[in-house]
């Protein structure tokens, strides 16, 4: 290997190795006699068609086997027989997605050993870990136990599926580290409804421990940005980065007034040249304000980022509570890291959903737990592309080459319809040596 990461990187075989592994653990609910397939393929037949971004994927082997005794769904995942849509579907329904994140933290394991972990740490030496939902899936027909409910002003109801994504972050990187999910769904024994906020309260009480002994700070939106939920993550070893609106933080607003008044806020001025325009960045800062009003709120440092063009309009404008003590050497930081809680919509969500994912596509409903199963796999397959981009030269290097990420999977989709390759070596060989051909030399 010629990444950063040396021999201790993860390989794409170590990854298909622990998949077949963790597959074989799913619960099979047949009783009767029609065996044929295996849980096993029916987990490793998805996982290829969301890794291979190409619905038809399975289709195209199918159709190999026929006419050349074998396939890639075999030869790079495993898949011993390929079952149909519909027999993976059903077999899949009554697997619940908390099967599959053993995966996640195999792959998180394989990135802390070999440095990709320690590569994400901020200029404090911390790790950021956003929190953020997002909706994959809603209909106004289809529901089972996983959706929950909504009433709208028309009088109609939708069934919407949505899950809470933690990412690992870090500013001015370009990747994130897509970690296990946590869904936005019904809880036994309670009447009310399911909310994002819950969610990432049990993702904190069931994955947390691990990563905050990282020591990692914790990000998010105005939503999160509430004492209960600050006085949780604070006791369980993290600290955060929350944004903080005016709107909904009435009484720390006032104290900011207040002490400005006073001349206790201090401002720290900076200006930069964009390579076009010069732009000025004025940060305000303040410690231990409340975050809400009562004697006993939890004190907070609170610091904002305004961003004027040389004309003096505001380019940008955004605020933030945070656990992390402020001052003047390291509020720019202590922005840039809150700032990055955007990646976890750009870099996360929004590539999911638009970068050939279909994260909200209907791959199927099912009657249990098949969507939220098929979105886990979605994003397990979003998570080993980063292994790929991070550790794999070949993978790296056929980026480099091509135009697009989306070229190389469009590519691969092409190949892999009419050729059938030994292996992920053997597909990434074959077209790096299309590229390395040179149309002047003799042909023999």
């Amino acid at each position: 290997m010629s990444t950063p990461f040396g021999l201790n990187a993860l390989t794409f075989s170590d990854v298909t190795r622990q998949l077949r592994l963790t597959f074989e653990t799913f619960t099979d609910q047949r009783t009767g006699k029609n065996m044929g397939y295996t849980m096993t393929d029916a987990g490793l037949s998805a996982f290829s068609v969301f890794f291979m971004q190409s619905p038809s994927f399975l289709g195209f082997q199918k159709t190999m086997q026929e006419t050349q005794g074998k396939n890639n769904a075999q030869t790079l995942f495993g898949v011993f027989q390929i079952p149909t849509d519909n027999h993976i579907r059903s077999l899949l329904d009554g697997v619940e997605p908390t099967a599959a994140y053993p995966l996640f933290d195999f792959i998180v394991d394989g990135f802390q050993r070999s440095g990709v972990i320690d590569s994400f740490r901020g200029s404090d030496r911390r790790l950021l870990l956003a929190l953020d939902g997002t909706q994959y899936y809603s209909s106004h027909k289809l529901h089972g136990p996983c959706c929950s409910c909504k009433t709208h002003r028309n009088g109609k109801t939708s069934y919407p599926h949505t899950v809470v994504t933690p990412v690992l972050v870090k500013p001015g990187g370009d990747k994130v580290i897509s970690l296990s999910p946590e869904f936005v769904c019904p809880q036994d024994g309670l009447e009310k409804q399911d909310c994002e906020l819950n969610a990432s309260l049990r993702w904190l009480d069931s994955r947390g421990s691990r990563y905050a002994e990282l020591g990692t700070t914790v990000l998010g939106d105005d939503l999160y940005c509430h004492e209960p939920f600050c006085r949780v993550l604070l006791s369980k070893g993290f600290e955060f980065i929350l944004v903080c609106k005016p709107d909904s933080h009435k009484t720390l607003y006032e104290w900011v007034d207040d002490l400005e008044r006073n001349g206790v806020v201090k401002t720290v001025v900076r200006k930069r040249w964009t390579g076009k325009c010069h732009e000025t960045d004025t940060y305000r800062y303040v410690s231990a304000v409340p975050l809400r009003d009562a004697d006993d709120a939890l004190s907070v440092n609170w610091c904002e980022m305004t961003t004027h063009a040389a004309d003096g309009k505001v380019l940008y404008r955004n605020a933030f509570a945070t656990s992390v003590a402020v001052d003047d050497t390291n509020v720019a930081a202590v922005v840039a890291s809150g700032r990055a809680r955007w990646k976890i919509e750009n870099e996360n969500n929004n590539t999911l959903k638009t970068k050939g994912y279909h994260f909200e596509h209907n791959y199927g409903h099912g009657k249990q737990f098949l969507s939220s199963l098929l979105a886990t796999l979605i994003l397990l397959a979003y998570l080993l592309h980063t292994l790929l981009d991070l550790m794999d030269d070949k993978f790296q290097l056929l980026l480099r080459k091509l135009p697009s990420r989306r070229r190389l999977f469009d590519d691969m989709k092409a190949l892999t319809t009419y050729w059938c390759f030994d292996s992920w070596e053997h597909l990434l060989d074959f077209m790096l040596e299309g590229w390395s051909y040179d149309p002047e030399s003799p042909i023999v």
